[in-house]
């Protein structure tokens, strides 16, 4: 079973630093793109990062400069660093990948929309 395991979440003061992981678990072939969203209370989801499998990199305009989204493709591993945090970045981040391969039970197929579990970041002093 494919999953998607978040960490790196929690309280940090405006300015602060945090540093977000999202591994995909599984019997794993590919990942396609890597992406990061959040959902504030009462706003809908937004993207805030997205990772390619060649590593070209897009940002939600609100984050650029500030965030900096990277993978490691041999631990299936996405990153999200986030510095100098507003408290309009609190929100509730979900790692979410479009498309991946999977060799699960010894053959091939294709797995598309998975979502991991949330982690809450909170900005405030």
């Amino acid at each position: 079973q494919v999953q998607l395991v978040e960490s790196g979440g929690g309280l940090v003061q405006p300015g602060g630093s945090l540093r977000l992981s999202c591994t995909v678990s599984g019997s794993i072939y590919s990942v396609d793109a890597m992406d990061w969203y959040r959902q504030a209370p009462g706003n809908q989801r937004e993207l805030v990062a997205r990772i390619t499998s060649s590593s070209l990199t897009h940002y939600l305009d609100s984050v650029k400069g500030r965030f900096t989204i990277s993978r490691d493709n041999a631990k299936n591993t996405a990153y999200l660093q986030m510095t100098n945090l507003k408290p309009e970045d609190t929100a509730v981040y979900y790692c979410h990948v479009p498309a991946l391969t999977s060799t699960a039970g010894g053959r091939i197929s294709y797995e598309y929309d998975i979502w991991g579990q949330g982690t809450q970041v909170t900005v405030s002093s």
